[in-house]
């Protein structure tokens, strides 16, 4: 192997876990949104819980890191450089950074396998990807995990609320809010055995393409460690920005409500973890929130919030992978060409930092953002049962 394979092999496993801490603060708010929200857990408290358990969750399997590793891109009909792989990355990490500048809840997994797809298809042509497992094992569980997990907090909510109606309300409130922090808990450790396998297959597939690994072989011990470690950093840091959409733009949910949402989320991802589905979490956890919102009667969903998240969705595996197909197109220039579209890759993800220093969204204020207002009848965290 010559000395540039190795540069641009080394550049790759760079920019991926750099990737794979942006999922991590991207997507702290599935797991930690509501508890933070309903007071259940403090900011700072949530973090550390979520950054562990997604560091833990990491171990767990590696059934998602073979779906990425050895199915979305077609290894045998063509010749997948490192240099593609390294391009996909970079457009999935600068629409990550841009939907959390703006705050908005998308879908990191999306952003992925749009920068890969992308990627692929300008180097490599589109016989390069396996449409059949984008199709069976991102899209369609794209569709229907939201819908699933939604559905199931619905209808958690309801039988919560026939349930207590009855009960002191205070004893309620505080006995969901332990719940939740155990139900926040498995939803943070269900994000590390689906995320951070993300990152493990791209690594994985970057040391099969470039000859350093077996094919059809799975993450080594290594790849795995690192993945949970970055995955856990940025989680530890907080997606402030986005925990504030989550938890307070989407609808106002008490503790057994987030309760419900939580067990719904954190369901759906180990099922769809455990089949290997790519699914993104993010969508998961917003529909349990909806769902949630939905199953107390009187309360208000932010619709047009909710539609801002809907287009995110729909228009993120396209837009990252238009900017993994220009970043492939430079890397086409041979290793100057790589080089440049890594500094160009610096120097954008430095200015969209210091763009959010002009507004910073912090621990300190993450609950002051506005809040969906309630109706009169659930207005008191139990008036809905009582309506009912």
């Amino acid at each position: 192997m010559d000395i540039a394979t190795l540069v641009i092999v080394g550049l790759v496993i760079a920019v991926a876990l750099t990737f794979d801490f942006t999922n991590g603060f991207h997507d702290t708010a599935n797991a930690m949104a509501t508890s933070i929200a309903t007071g259940a857990l403090k900011p700072k408290t949530a973090v550390i819980a979520a950054g562990t358990l997604n560091l833990i969750g990491a171990f767990l399997s590696t059934e998602v890191a073979k779906t990425i590793s050895g199915g979305l891109i077609n290894e045998e009909a063509v010749s997948i450089g490192a240099e593609f792989i390294l391009a996909g990355l970079i457009g999935a990490i600068l629409w990550n950074l841009i939907t959390w500048l703006v705050g908005l809840p998308s879908s990191s997994s999306h952003a992925l396998f749009g920068g890969l797809v992308g990627a692929v298809i300008v180097g490599a042509g589109v016989q390069g990807v396996n449409f059949g497992v984008v199709i069976t094992k991102i899209l369609i569980p794209a569709l229907v995990s939201p819908v699933v997990a939604g559905l199931a907090a619905f209808i958690a909510c309801k039988l919560i609320f026939a349930i207590v109606r009855k009960m002191d309300e205070s004893k309620v409130i505080d006995g969901f809010r332990h719940g939740q922090t155990i139900t926040a808990c498995l939803v943070a450790l269900s994000h590390g055995t689906n995320d951070a396998q993300k990152t493990m297959g791209i690594i994985t597939l970057t040391l099969i393409s470039t000859g350093l690994q077996a094919s059809g072989t799975g993450p080594q011990l290594w790849v795995v460690a690192v993945c949970g470690f970055a995955i856990a950093l940025g989680t530890y840091m907080g997606g402030w920005r986005v925990i504030r959409t989550l938890g307070k733009g989407l609808t106002e949910i008490t503790t057994p409500q987030g309760f419900a949402a939580e067990a719904a989320s954190a369901t759906t991802i180990l099922v769809s973890s455990h089949l290997g589905f790519a699914l993104s979490t993010t969508q998961v956890c917003s529909g349990s929130i909806i769902g949630s919102g939905l199953g107390k009667k009187g309360n208000k969903v932010s619709w047009a919030t909710a539609g801002r998240m809907l287009i995110a969705w729909l228009i993120t595996f396209p837009c990252a992978g238009a900017i993994g197909a220009i970043a492939c197109a430079i890397t086409k220039f041979g290793l100057y060409g790589t080089v440049g579209v890594f500094i160009a890759f610096v120097v954008l993800a430095f200015v969209i930092f210091r763009l959010s220093r002009r507004n910073p969204v912090t621990a300190h204020n993450v609950n002051d953002g506005k809040e969906v207002k309630l109706n009169p009848v659930a207005a008191h965290p139990m008036a809905a049962g009582r309506a009912a």
